[in-house]
């Protein structure tokens, strides 16, 4: 049965100008006009939660992580000190030990949530270097030598982006094709201290071979992090976790359970092997506002000088209620129907040419127009096929029927990147955005 709305309800910036009610006056409004902006918000906004939303890597959010919004926007905690935010302080902890529990950490660890995978793995490269020299907490860069740091072609931007704003810079983040092995780097004038893998890239899929790569940090004292925000979800699946072979190997881990396991923007978690207090004596700043030592309580619950941040939201909560609502089989099973569904995305049918075999749930494709079909390969014909996708996707956008993004990568012509994560996506669902493609993009 079709869905009685659309995804998007399409406008152009001017347009959607004049239509919202923007400006700010001096006086206020009736609750019947503030009414109405909340309704044309939601009229206007991307429904996250469509059938036919195959755009991000994550798609809406759990009705149980939903009400878990509700209660901490409510009673806004903010996860600084355990007076401020006793039960969450409990939560984040048990949610964090559950989720070591998941990578292999028998032996526990330390962890913090915070906005968005990017903020985790710049934690990663922030602890890794201070840990490698200590002194440059209070020194600042001239206490380091020109460090270097591995990641692999197809890491996350986020990866330059850290090295860049913590003083590393990008031209020392060495880019490793990934047919090629991390250890081949020496230099007199520079000193590597860490690896950044990926679990789960975000444009295929891949998992790059932690365990090999653990083998290489061990040979050099490099730190390993894996930067596993996408792929993480694949823990909890018995039939999937070997994707990440090896992860118990790594010192840091970047997982956001707001992506595949639906617990909201944004629930993002970094964890560390570490149980000697590294995080704390990384960012801590010892405010005596906040962290006094004589206070009536046990202290190790304000977690909240582990960040770089102050004030910081009970992230972790949504996704534990839903959690435990649900439970871990429901969201095993939750996972396993996102790879199943990935695995029968692309069908034997005219018009359509996997990039790749989907490794996760990311089904890359491209969609070749009856015109182009008896088109030899060449580089004309993949000069016409860049063209399509752009149009087809602007054609999807103005109908509001569906969305699914698409790229260009390396040498390989734009292509559909269609992401599955739903765990109520039905084959019908697959077979409807193939079909609407194919609608969109026939007279192409």
């Amino acid at each position: 049965m079709a869905c009685p709305y659309q995804v998007c309800e399409w406008r152009s910036p001017e347009d959607l100008t004049k239509l919202l009610d923007l400006e700010l006056g001096e006086a206020g409004q009736a609750p019947a006009q503030t009414l109405q902006h909340c309704r044309d918000a939601i009229h206007y906004s991307v429904k996250t939660n469509h059938p036919h939303f195959f755009n991000q890597l994550y798609v809406g959010l759990d009705h149980y992580a939903m009400v878990g919004s509700f209660v901490t926007d409510a009673t806004q905690p903010s996860l600084y000190t355990y007076e401020m935010a006793p039960v969450h302080c409990l939560i984040e902890k048990v949610v964090l030990e559950k989720m070591m529990e998941m990578i292999g950490w028998v032996e526990g660890g330390d962890g913090i949530f915070n906005p968005g995978g990017s903020m985790s793995n710049m934690y990663a490269m922030n602890l890794a270097r201070f840990q490698r020299f200590p002194e440059v907490k209070e020194q600042g860069l001239s206490a380091c030598p020109r460090l270097v740091l591995f990641t692999s072609e197809e890491c996350h931007y986020s990866v330059a982006k850290a090295a860049a704003f913590l003083g590393i810079g990008t031209k020392n983040v060495y880019v490793v094709p990934a047919d090629q092995r991390f250890a081949d780097f020496h230099t007199e004038y520079a000193v590597p201290f860490m690896v950044s893998a990926t679990a789960g890239t975000t444009v295929l899929g891949s998992f790059d071979p932690i365990e090999e790569l653990a083998d290489v940090c061990e040979e050099h004292n490099l730190w390993l992090h894996v930067d596993a925000c996408w792929g993480g979800a694949a823990l909890l699946s018995n039939k999937h976790k070997h994707l990440l072979k090896g992860v118990q190997r790594a010192h840091s881990v970047a997982w956001n359970p707001h992506k595949m396991l639906m617990a909201g923007q944004q629930c993002s978690a970094f964890l560390v092997r570490d149980k000697t207090g590294l995080l704390q004596r990384c960012h801590s700043a010892c405010a005596s506002y906040l962290f006094q030592k004589d206070k009536f309580y046990d202290i190790s619950c304000d977690t909240g000088d582990k960040s770089i941040q102050c004030g910081r939201k009970a992230d972790a909560f949504r996704f534990w209620l839903m959690w435990k609502a649900l439970g871990t089989r429901e969201l095993e099973r939750r996972v396993d129907h996102a790879l199943e569904m990935a695995r029968l995305g692309i069908k034997k049918r005219d018009g359509f040419r996997l990039l790749m075999e989907p490794e996760y749930t990311n089904v890359c494709f491209w969609y070749i127009p009856p015109s182009m079909r008896k088109i030899p390969d060449s580089p004309e014909f993949w000069q016409k096929v860049e063209a399509v996708a752009p149009k087809i996707k602007e054609r999807m956008m103005k109908t509001g029927s569906m969305m699914v993004g698409y790229q260009s990568h390396g040498i390989n012509a734009n292509f559909f990147r269609m992401i599955i994560i739903s765990p109520w996506v039905s084959t019908k669902d697959m077979d409807f955005v193939l079909d609407e493609i194919h609608r969109l993009g026939a007279d192409l």
